[in-house]
C-alpha cells in the first residue's frame, strides 16, 4: 500500500509538472497571437543612419522599439518601423526614400546628417539632400517629424554654424514637426554612449525616447487634420 500511494504521489508531480511546461510553452504563442490581434491605427517609420538602427544594442533597444511601447502604453496605437542603416548619408536617405514610401508610413521621423558632417560633406549638399527628401514625403502626405542634430567642434566654428542651421531652416521653411537635437541630454555623456562616445546606450536611448514622444504626439495630433489620416 505505501509503494503504491508513493507511486500516485509520483505520478501527480509528472502531470503537475507537464501541465506547468505546457502552460510555460503556451506564453510566447500566446503574447504573438496578442500582438497580432493589436489595430494599429498607423505607421510610423523610423528613418535615419546608426542611431536610428541602434548600433552596437538589440533592435529592441534602439530607439524606434521603446518609442512603440511608450506609444502603445498611453493608448496610442502605431506600429514603428526601424528603417535605419548605419553609415548612411543625407544622400543615401535621399536615394531609399522612395522605398520608405513602400511602407505605407503616416509620419517619418527624419534623422539624417550626422555622417555627412563626420565626413565633412558640404552642408549645402546635405541641406539639399534633406530639403529633397522632406518634399517628397509632404507630396506623399506623409507628416515630418525633423531631428536636428549638430556637429563637433573640431570641423571649425564656420562649418559648425552652417551645419547647424540646416535642420531649423527648412523646418521653419516647411512648418515640420521639429526636435532640435536628437541626441539631447545624451550627448557627451560617458554613462549614456558607448565606449566609442558615438553611439548611445540602452539608457541613452531610454531618454531619447523621452524626449522626442512629444514631437512625435504633436505628429499624431497633425493626423487629424491630414488627408493620409487613417482613422
Amino acid at each position: 500500500m505505501r509503494q503504491f500511494r508513493l507511486f500516485c504521489i509520483f505520478c501527480l508531480a509528472l502531470t503537475l509538472l507537464a501541465a506547468g511546461c505546457q502552460k510555460k510553452s503556451r506564453q510566447p504563442e500566446d503574447q504573438k497571437k496578442a500582438e497580432k490581434t493589436i489595430e494599429y491605427k498607423g505607421t510610423i517609420a523610423a528613418v535615419g543612419n546608426s542611431l536610428t538602427e541602434g548600433y552596437g544594442l538589440d533592435e529592441s533597444q534602439a530607439y524606434p522599439a521603446l518609442l512603440e511601447k511608450k506609444l502603445r502604453k498611453n493608448g496610442h496605437y502605431y506600429k514603428v518601423i526601424n528603417a535605419g542603416i548605419s553609415g548612411e548619408t543625407s544622400s543615401g536617405t535621399l536615394s531609399r526614400i522612395r522605398w520608405i514610401l513602400n511602407l505605407k508610413p503616416d509620419i517619418v521621423i527624419l534623422e539624417t546628417g550626422a555622417n555627412d558632417g563626420l565626413r565633412g560633406i558640404d552642408p549645402e549638399l546635405t541641406k539639399r539632400n534633406i530639403l529633397e527628401t522632406v518634399l517628397i514625403l509632404k507630396e506623399n502626405n506623409v507628416v515630418v517629424v525633423l531631428a536636428g542634430m549638430k556637429m563637433i567642434q573640431n570641423m571649425g566654428q564656420e562649418y559648425t554654424k552652417k551645419f547647424a542651421s540646416i535642420y531649423p531652416d527648412i523646418a521653419k521653411q516647411h512648418e515640420l514637426v521639429f526636435f532640435p537635437f536628437f541626441l539631447e541630454d545624451v550627448a557627451g555623456s560617458p554613462l549614456l554612449n558607448q565606449a566609442d562616445g558615438i553611439h548611445p546606450t540602452a539608457g541613452g536611448y531610454e531618454i531619447i525616447v523621452e524626449k522626442i514622444y512629444p514631437y512625435v504626439i504633436k505628429a499624431v495630433k497633425t493626423l487629424k487634420n491630414h488627408p493620409h489620416q487613417k482613422e
